[in-house]
Parts: C-alpha cells; structure tokens; sequence
C-alpha cells in the first residue's frame, strides 16, 4: 500500500478541526486529536501507520540516536492509503475525500472551462512519436495560487504518480510548465538524440539529448529512467511554437519552463504507452489543484491533434454512469438496506448515486462515477465502498447457511492433517517452503540429472532462486536446516506439501501431488529413526508390512539414488507401486547446502493411500 506523508497541522486544518498550535503542543490534546483521527481513518478504509517529524526520519534512514529538542517540529503523519486510490496519495485529495465522508462538503463538480476549439490552445503530434511514446495528453490551471505547502505536494504528488501508476514513468511521465514562459502552440515529437538541445531543469549548461543521458547515469534519481529511452534511435521531445523544449519525457523537463511558487497558469503535459493511465493521471492531477485555481473546479481543455487527422480534448472530465443492483450490494454485504440508505452511503464516497425507475429496472442504482473515481470499475467496486460508509464493524456477524454434514474437507486435506499431527507427536517440527526454487537447488545441488521430462520451468523468472516449480521437497528442507545449522541437535523437521511434474495427460501440461517429507539431523545418523517413522506412517495408515512382491502392504527395497548414501538407502513399495525414498543422505548435498552434520531424510507420496 501507498504510504502518504501530510504534515498534522495542515491537514487539521483542511479538514476543519478547530485545535491551536498551542493546543496541539500539549501532550493530552495531540493524543486526543491523533486518536480521533485515526478512528477516522479506520471508518474511511485507511491506516495511520507513523506519527513522526522531519528530523526523526532522517535520523531513522541514517541510523543515528534520538535527540531532544524537536518540540517545535511539524508533526508528521503516514498514512497507508489502498493502491488504487490515486486521488488519495496528496493532502488536498485526501483531506476533499475526509471532508465528503464526513459530510462536512458536497462532491465536487469539476468542470472544462468554455473556452471556444479555434481558441483553444493545441498540441500536434508528430508521426515519429509512435516509435517511442505514442500517447500525449494535456491540460491548463489558470489562476493558481501557490503556496510553499502547496507547490510542495504539487511536486510530491508527481513522484508518487510515478512510483505507482506510471510504472516508474515506463507507462506514463508528467511534465507541468509555467504557462505563461512559453507560448502554444505545442508540439510532441520524435527526433534523432543528437538533434535535441535544451538547459535541464536545475541547470545551467545547454545538453544535447545524447550528452545528457551520459550526465545523468551518474545522478542518483534519474539514471534508474534512462533505460526507458536511452536504446531508442528517436528521443521524445515537447516543443512550444518558438522551438523551446518544455520536456525530454520520460527524463527531465527544461529550465526554460519550470513552475515556482510565483507560477499562476500551470500547463500539463503526459506522455505515456498507455493512454488509458495517461488520461487517469491527468484527471487526478488537475481535480487535486483545480481548488486553488482562482475559479475553483474549473480546468482549461487542450486540443491534441493526430497525424491521421483525429483530434481529441483532454482532459476527460466526464461523469461514467453504472448500474448496480440494490439486491447484489445486500446480498453481498449481508445486509437489508433501501434505496435511499445506499444512495447517502455512496454520497459519502464522492459517488453519486439515483435510484433507477427506467423500465424493468426498480431494484437498480444509478452510480455516478466522477473523474476522480478510477478505481471504481465493477459493481463488487460499488458494494465496497457501501460496506465502508456503513461500517465494517456495523455488518452483523453470521455463519453461512449450509445442510448439516455437507461442508467436508477435501480427504487428501484430512489425510495431510493427520499425518501432519502424528510426526509432530514423534518431535518434528513442521516447516513451510517456497514452492519455486532453482534449478541447481531441484537438480545439481542434490546430484540428479535434468531430464527435462519432470520440472515446470518458469517463463520468465524474476531471478534466479525462482527458476522451476520443485519436484521434491528436499531443497526447501535442507536449506531450513543449512540457515539454523547452529540450533541444538538433533533438529528433526518434516513437511507436507505439494510437487508439480509434467504430465502430457493433463489439459495443463502438468500435475501436483501431495509429498511427505521429514528429516534427522544429529550428531549420529538417526537412519534407524527415519526407519520407524516409516514403519509408524504406515501403522497409521493402516499398511501392513509384507515380504518383497507382496502387493497386499508395503515393503522396502534396496535403492540407488544419487542423493543417498550408497547401501544406506531403500525405496518404500505399497502394493507394487514405489511411493518413496529414504535413507542418509550424501555428504556432497550436505556440504552444498552448508549442513556439517550427518542427516536421514524420508520423502514419500502420500496420495497413493487415497
């Protein structure tokens, strides 16, 4: 989840609560007001995780002691905000939302500005720019009045866009521009790098495009952008109509245009892969700041126009309608609530909502889904944000209703159950593993060959520890035992889990079974107590011990497995079907999985008993 970062004072002020300074200073009154809010925050579906101050996280990040003296210091909270809320990740979205659920504001009517198309002002695309970033989407904030506060969070709230929806500004980069130290119209361009000059922002020497991807590899925030861009025969690039770069998307924005706190028109730019996230960037952006436009709300379109003669005006402010059933959103809540109940529900989440009188449609709900509003896609989105207005800790709690006996554990579940309490009562200590490994961990490391007839390989793994779905539990037990090697001996360990091996007989490619394993690791041996931990698996499972060929039980027979020690091991038989290996296992797996002691290990499949 989003971690947001407002300063106390600002946003109980914005919020509307009527603590001082000096009020706020006091012990008591800071616990207070801390508590009331986040009881708040809990009734709205967000966190306050940390109460801190500027200096305190910059001690925390360097790892240095406390000090005193920090009375004086803006309070900081950290709020964890859901992914998805967009509109949440700055204090001016944030406290607008608080205010709506609390009823202290109406929902916002944001609206274009009636500004005429041949007035308008326009952004050409060129053709080139398909080969990079196709996408570019605009909007104008007239009369802003910034404050350090504000101008700040404008900022904060870009970078978090960044980090979160833009996908590290691989999907989406935002540009915002002084409006009036440039002049429109703008035009969005794909040109050689060499062919591009302009002075960055903070800086004062003119880069050429190519010279300035060699400058910023060794800038600590910028050079993790680089690789965007920087193996592309064409850059990016926003001109205005005197040829003055605004930007070099997704890299840096020029000098030229930089917005400060005397900046009254702000011109946005985002240039994107996915037009989709470009126009729910933008609109977050421009509903967040549009309150401290002078005509508050009200955001000046932009025409952008396409090389193939379509044109389009962003940004897209319009009102998405979606019908949701009344009974859907109580069934699912569990809950029995009227029309009108719903619809001051979702009033208090900035949703408009109507009931729905057309035709057969009585048990509808209109919701009126506002630009601020992304996340809202299904109506499972519409039932949420109901159940949070109501309260989750108002939902009365009851049991699903089902016939007696007719919700049964599945009998491989219950078998793994209780084979799971029967090695506990023989001093094991249960263990769960990753089921992804590498391949040296499934193969090389316990000395078998790849065959490449058993494992699912991973397509396209994010690294190498995460390779292939295992095919033995083996690698995920020694590698418990190999990183608390120093615990007391004996360390007795078992696992019940699940395996995958290709199988050409199943639509999928591929097949779980469920395993056992346990392991001994002790100063001696203990291959006689794998031994009877065998022989006590089988007593409870109800297998009798029978001569070698007798498919009445199980029996053992001399095994040659590479990851054993030779003559020291012996394959498990039930009704003349192998099911298992046990015996002391090789040194060279112990040493590759830095085990110094000796170790018996059992590994059976245990759905053969089904």
């Amino acid at each position: 989840m989003p971690t947001v970062s407002v300063g106390r004072d600002r946003l109980f002020a914005a919020l509307g609560k009527s603590y001082t300074k000096e009020e706020l200073k006091k012990k008591e009154v800071s616990e207070k007001a801390e508590k009331e809010f986040e009881d708040e925050c809990f009734r709205f579906g967000i966190e306050l995780d940390d109460v801190t101050t500027e200096k305190a996280i910059i001690r925390k990040e360097k790892h240095l002691d406390e000090e005193e003296g920090d009375e004086d210091e803006e309070v900081i909270y950290k709020i964890d905000i859901p992914a998805n809320r967009y509109d949440l990740l700055c204090l001016e979205g944030l406290s607008q939302a608080l205010r709506i659920f609390e009823k202290k504001d109406e929902v916002p009517q944001y609206k274009l500005a009636n500004v005429s198309k041949e007035s308008m002002m326009k952004m050409h695309v060129k053709p080139e720019t398909s080969l990079i970033r196709p996408h570019v989407v605009c909007a104008v904030l007239r009369g802003m009045t910034f404050t350090e506060a504000s101008y700040n969070s404008f900022i904060d709230l870009q970078d978090k866009l960044h980090q979160n929806i833009c996908r590290r500004r691989t999907l989406v980069a935002i540009g915002t521009h002084d409006l009036d130290t440039i002049q429109a119209p703008f035009s969005y361009e794909a040109l050689p790098p060499s062919s591009i000059s302009f002075v960055p922002l903070k800086q004062t020497k003119n880069f050429r495009a190519d010279e300035l991807m060699e400058f910023y590899k060794s800038d600590l925030k910028l050079k993790k952008f680089l690789h965007i861009i920087e193996n592309s025969k064409v850059f990016p690039v926003i001109y205005d109509n005197n040829r003055t770069v605004l930007s070099l998307p997704p890299i840096i924005n020029g000098a030229h245009s930089a917005i400060t706190l005397k900046t009254k028109n702000v011109f946005i730019e985002c240039t994107a892969t996915d037009l989709t996230k470009a126009k729910i960037v933008l609109n977050t952006i421009v509903t967040a700041f549009s309150s401290y436009c002078e005509r508050k709300f009200e955001i000046e379109p932009v025409e952008v126009l396409y090389p193939d003669g379509k044109s389009y005006v962003y940004p897209d402010l319009s009102i998405y309608n979606m019908d949701v059933s009344l009974s859907y959103i109580n069934r699912k809540i569990g809950l029995s609530l009227g029309a009108d109940e719903v619809i001051d529900l979702l009033n208090k989440m900035q949703l408009g909502a109507q009931q729905s009188v057309s035709g057969n449609k009585q048990d509808n709900i209109t919701v009126l889904i506002p630009p601020t509003r992304s996340d809202i896609l299904h109506p499972c989105d519409v039932m949420e944000d109901v159940a949070i207005a109501y309260g989750y800790n108002n939902i009365p709690r009851t049991k699903p209703a089902s016939l007696p006996g007719s919700l049964k554990p599945l009998v491989l579940n219950e078998l793994s159950d209780v084979l799971r309490s029967e090695i506990a009562m023989n001093g094991y200590t249960e263990v769960l593993n990753f089921i992804l490994c590498s391949w040296r961990e499934n193969f090389d490391m316990l000395r078998r060959r790849d065959d490449k007839s058993k494992a699912v390989v991973v397509g396209n793994p994010r690294s190498s520890d995460f390779e292939l779905v295992r095919t033995t539990l083996m690698p995920g037990i020694l590698k418990s035992v190999g990183h608390n090697k120093d615990h007391p001996k004996p360390i007795k360990v078992f696992e019940v889990g699940d395996v995958t091996m290709l199988d050409e007989k199943k639509d999928v490619g591929a097949t779980n079974r469920r395993q056992l394993a346990a392991l001994y690791c002790g100063a001696s041996s203990g291959f006689e107590l794998i031994h009877g931990l065998v022989d006590r698996i089988m007593e409870v499972l109800g297998a009798a011990f029978v001569p070698i060929g007798d498919n009445a039980g199980y029996y053992l027979q001399h095994a040659e497995e590479p990851e054993f020690l030779p003559g020291v091991q012996a394959s498990i038989y039930y009704k003349g079907k192998q099911i298992g290996n046990f015996g002391i296992l090789h040194p060279e797996v112990l040493k590759n999985f830095d085990i110094p002691d000796p170790c018996s290990y059992v590994e059976m499949n245990i759905e053969s008993f089904l």
